[in-house]
């Protein structure tokens, strides 16, 4: 009986804190992109805000930073190696620690953003080295790697997923043959369960988890379609082709990078997948098993600068167009734009931070009908593509250039 007991108390104790896990992880809470902050600056002068602190010690990469109350945590590539690096809000370098071949190829660097849940850090590198890290010290507890260990295929610019952490699992899209989506103990790094999906090889996509009555969903995407996942089981829900490439052209490079985080909200999943359907809205089903397209906006390509939705209004960049949008998101029509080339996009304060492929940095008011460009400054820092995604954290602007990482006061 005490046995018994003893059992079910573990039982609980651990289903508790799953439920109050602490995460920190790609594009803020729940992956959109959206920062919980106040009292920003308004307005900013024409030199951009005040740079508190730089550093061009990051190595080469494109990977978002993961700021938590005291740290900032970042990955980057240095003499072939992935390294995960630790600093102090001040910009003070407090460790490395290097966890496996990085991706040197074509835009050679780290692409992935650490997740952090309580005191594990979990990194990917583009060669598909995933592990996970004390976040004190960055002493390693295991790893695993996406084409030896979970038989994924490696695609053209190699494997660029932040990994999604829901209770004790990490779910990751290896994109093999019969591992296309896999959900792993993140103790201890065994397989839990693996789905078939289509086969199909991985995306550049980072999952997002959708918490139903009836079932959690992970939505992700492989090369060709998005799928809908039962987080508890591995179960195949659907699949929802991209149809914009025919069958005899589907190869790799061709019709299959779909780097943007899904984003779901009161029975709807939108999604922008410049390299597939474009701009898409569909209704999910309550039991989470059936999608149907509501609308398809085949002009909106967005590869992979994110996009956000507040209230009715959808904001995103195109490619072709070299503008932010915005859409109306219950038909998918434009409603209007500004142009300010290819970006990432992310919010905070009822504010859109826009950072273009030339390295200006906007900021955007997002009134419903109209929207009205406030200010922008240009960074000079760094060097390579400006692809990667901003973060916003304790009223703080983190931006990363290449091996350059700046820190800007925004309050």
């Amino acid at each position: 009986m005490q046995k018994l007991i003893f059992t079910c108390l573990a039982i609980l104790l651990f289903a508790s804190n799953a439920n109050t896990q602490t995460v920190t992880q790609w594009r803020g809470a729940d992956r959109r992109g959206v920062y919980n902050e106040s009292n920003l600056l308004k307005s900013w002068p024409a030199e951009g805000p005040q740079l508190l602190w730089s550093t061009d010690q990051v190595g080469n990469g494109y990977g978002s930073p993961a700021v938590t109350t005291d740290r900032l945590y970042i990955t980057g590539e240095k003499d072939s190696l992935a390294y995960l690096f630790a600093y102090d809000l001040k910009g003070a370098l407090l460790w490395k620690t290097d966890f496996g071949k990085e991706w040197t190829k074509t835009y050679g660097g780290s692409r992935s953003t650490p997740t952090i849940v309580d005191n594990l850090i979990y990194v990917c590198s583009g060669m598909g080295n995933l592990a996970c890290l004390d976040a004190k010290t960055g002493a390693k507890k295991w790893s695993v790697n996406f084409k030896n260990d979970l038989h994924g295929k490696l695609p053209m610019f190699g494997f660029s997923e932040s990994p999604l952490i829901e209770g004790e699992k990490v779910f990751l899209t290896p994109g093999g043959k019969d591992t296309s989506v896999v959900a792993i103990n993140r103790f201890n790094g065994k397989m839990i369960w693996v789905c078939k999906g289509n086969g199909e090889a991985p995306a550049y996509n980072s999952p997002i988890m959708i918490k139903l009555p009836a079932r959690q969903v992970l939505i992700t995407f492989t090369a060709y379609a998005m799928l809908g996942v039962d987080a508890k089981t591995g179960e195949l829900l659907w699949s929802h082709e991209q149809v914009n490439t025919p069958l005899d052209k589907r190869e790799p490079g061709n019709g299959d990078t779909h780097s943007n985080s899904a984003w779901y909200e009161n029975g709807f999943i939108y999604y922008i997948a410049g390299d597939g359907n474009c701009a898409v809205k569909l209704e999910l089903s309550k039991d989470g098993k059936q999608v149907k397209q509501l609308w398809r906006n085949p002009l909106i390509d967005n590869f992979m600068g994110g996009f956000i939705k507040i209230d009715n209004r959808i904001y995103t960049c195109t490619n072709n167009r070299r503008d932010l949008k915005c859409l109306d998101a219950n038909t998918g029509q434009c409603i209007d734009s500004l142009k300010l080339g290819i970006g990432t996009i992310i919010m905070a304060d009822k504010k859109l931070y826009y950072y273009n492929q030339k390295g200006d940095i906007s900021l955007v008011a997002p009134d419903a009908d109209k929207m009205k460009l406030i200010s922008t400054f240009k960074i000079t820092k760094g060097s390579a593509e400006h692809f990667s995604h901003p973060v916003i954290a304790n009223g703080v602007y983190y931006l990363r250039h290449g091996k350059a990482l700046m820190a800007y006061k925004i309050k």
